[in-house]
């Protein structure tokens, strides 16, 4: 099979993965708020664990220290500038159907497709093998994180319906960083860790002034615990992730 197909076909996979919140329409009402609170929980935990455990470190393998967390802060004030943005523009009038912070989420999740496209791209280039090997860890590691997405967009004012398009579409962008990377690899590897500390200062940006703030807003002592210790279990899938397919 030519490469190109088998990069295109792979990609194709993991960007249906962004269709795991289908199944939360097997749930109720009452059953699915409960879900919801998980998946937020869970989403704070996956972002920071996705920021500090993996694309950072990514990062900070191919640049200066002080670019890497350079770009960061660049990420963080860009997504502040950004949010922003979005209220003036949609919330003129103080009221907002939909929170600003589901817009920059599916920001943040572009570039990282964006990213999983050149992975896939560059591991099929290298060889059929490494392509597969590239392929198969990226979707373990897209699942928790597809689904923490995908309650970041019900959560924040979408319909389930809606959540689910947005997911896919954005994880399309795989496409536009394989083909970008198939095309122009070399070009792309000297802007690449810039990327990914940017999208890495995104996800900090979200987790920490928009879903622990909401989180924050729980009282009872018992369903903080579930917060904290569903948090945690975020952060550890993306650490198991990263340890097993380093």
């Amino acid at each position: 099979m030519h490469p190109l197909a088998s990069i295109l076909i792979s990609v194709f996979i993991v960007s249906a993965v962004s269709l795991i919140g289908i199944v939360t329409f097997l749930f109720k009402a009452k059953p699915l708020d409960k879900v919801f609170f998980v998946l937020v929980s869970f989403a704070t935990g996956s972002l920071l664990g996705a920021a500090f455990l993996d694309l950072l470190p990514e990062a900070l393998d191919k640049i200066e220290p002080s670019k890497a967390f350079g770009s960061v802060v660049f990420g963080i004030m860009l997504f502040f500038l950004m949010e922003k943005f979005l209220y003036w523009y949609h919330c003129h009038k103080g009221e907002c159907d939909v929170h600003q912070f589901t817009y920059l989420n599916l920001v943040g999740d572009g570039v990282h497709n964006f990213l999983d496209g050149v992975i896939i791209a560059a591991a099929f280039l290298t060889s059929t093998s490494a392509g597969l090997i590239a392929t198969i860890a990226i979707i373990l590691h897209e699942i928790p994180q597809e689904l923490g997405d995908f309650g970041i967009l019900v959560y924040g004012g979408f319909s389930k319906g809606k959540a689910l398009m947005y997911n896919f579409v954005t994880a399309l962008t795989a496409f536009l960083g394989a083909i970008a990377a198939y095309f122009f690899l070399n070009k792309l590897e000297g802007f690449t860790p810039f990327m990914i500390s940017v999208a890495a200062g995104g996800f900090i940006y979200i987790a920490c002034t928009d879903l622990i703030p909401e989180l924050n807003k729980e009282r009872i002592a018992s369903r903080s615990i579930q917060q904290f210790i569903l948090i945690l279990l975020g952060i550890g899938v993306i650490l198991a992730g990263k340890i097993i397919f380093r």
